[in-house]
């Protein structure tokens, strides 16, 4: 499996989240390696309310104005990582938020991490599937076109897509940003 290239990431944040999905996360760690399925994401816009770069350039968002094709990892809710995929032009603040993962290699492992057996309950979720990809703070501003942290080409075809609004924010919960795969039962809430 060979990551996406650059070119992938450095174009409009509403069509890269759609072609995100179906692509594989790949983590090579280790303990072992985990690739799941991108089943649904997120887009957030420099403008949108709810973006983190919605009010310019900080030391904590810095990642998200380039350039494209690195990771956003950032600490929420005081307990929990999110995951997110720098996109756009550089010195354009937006990203892609992995909401859900299928998991597909190395199950054992992120049952290890996630202290949970149910196939469904490892990577339904933003901080459920950082967990169980070992996905760490370390991996912020990683460079997500070589390894061992990357996403790969969708195997399939492209899936059937829906499209509806974010959910877990107050701030631009109308926008419809958020999109998965449907009929997926790995997705985190429908």
């Amino acid at each position: 499996m060979e990551p996406l290239p650059v070119e992938f990431y450095a174009r409009d944040t509403v069509t890269v989240a759609r072609e995100l999905l179906g692509t594989l996360l790949v983590h090579i760690t280790a303990e072992g390696t985990t690739v799941g399925k991108i089943v649904e994401t997120e887009a957030y816009l420099q403008g949108d309310p709810a973006c983190h770069a919605a009010r310019g350039m900080t030391p904590r968002n810095s990642v998200m104005f380039g350039p494209p094709g690195r990771a956003y990892v950032y600490f929420t809710y005081g307990m929990h990582y999110c995951f997110n995929v720098v996109t756009a032009a550089e010195g354009v603040g937006e990203a892609v938020l992995i909401r859900a993962v299928e998991p597909l290699v190395g199950i054992d492992l992120m049952r290890q991490r996630r202290g949970r057996e149910r196939l469904h309950e490892l990577c339904a979720g933003p901080a459920r599937l950082v967990q169980a990809f070992g996905i760490t703070k370390e991996h912020n501003k990683t460079d997500l076109t070589r390894g061992p942290l990357f996403i790969a080409p969708a195997p399939d075809e492209p899936p059937e897509i829906f499209t509806t609004t974010r959910i877990g924010i107050k701030e631009g919960a109308d926008l419809p940003l958020r999109f998965y795969i449907k009929g997926n039962k790995f997705i985190s809430k429908k």
